[in-house]
């Protein structure tokens, strides 16, 4: 009998740990390309018009420095200090950056490996967006930022999420080819993290 207790629990067990799904890190990442030079009121109140181009596509590679700032801030180790490693990633230190090269991601990158083309842009003002609550929508953060005509005219081929305008902590990376970024244009990147 005992021995049946046993095993009837070992096989809940597996059936347990069978119906369980590991958490995934998901990115979704839009890129919106507009034709003039555009703040984000005016892309926002659609006076720049339709993009002339869309780009949408799914993929990263979270960093070890960033996963461990999550964690970090996660136990109160944060700080709203701007460029520190552990600081925020909040509207006043987050960025996206881009830059030109094809290096391949690995987890250990602290930066961009551009040598000379990249660029880091703060938020718009009211990213990273997050809405707290307990159903599934409270599992993503959105951070968007706004490239103007006079910036980042280069390939973008790689881009990361960062806590600071300089420095501090690369979020995640990603390299593939986003087009050549012209003066006269300006860019939308929106870049979408889940936990699911």
């Amino acid at each position: 009998m005992h021995e049946q207790a046993h095993a009837s629990e070992g096989a809940n067990l597996g059936v347990l740990i069978d119906q369980h799904e590991p958490v995934r890190w998901r990115a979704q990442w839009k890129i919106e390309k507009f034709h003039g030079d555009w703040s984000a009121e005016d892309i926002n109140s659609g006076k720049a018009g339709k993009p002339y181009e869309v780009i949408e596509r799914e993929g990263n590679l979270l960093m070890y420095g960033g996963a461990s700032n999550l964690w970090q801030c996660l136990i109160g180790n944060g700080t709203g200090t701007a460029g520190q490693n552990l600081t925020f990633f909040n509207n006043a230190n987050a960025h996206i950056g881009v830059g030109d090269s094809t290096s391949a991601a690995a987890a250990t990158q602290t930066n961009l490996q551009a040598s000379t083309n990249l660029l880091r842009r703060p938020m718009e003002s009211s990213y990273p967006s997050h809405t707290d609550g307990t159903t599934s929508g409270a599992a993503s953060i959105s951070f968007r930022s706004v490239f103007g005509s006079a910036e980042a005219n280069f390939a973008w081929q790689e881009w990361g999420i960062f806590n600071a305008a300089s420095g501090g902590r690369m979020l995640n990376r990603r390299v593939e080819n986003n087009g050549t970024k012209a003066s006269g244009a300006t860019w939308t990147f929106t870049v979408t993290l889940t936990l699911a």
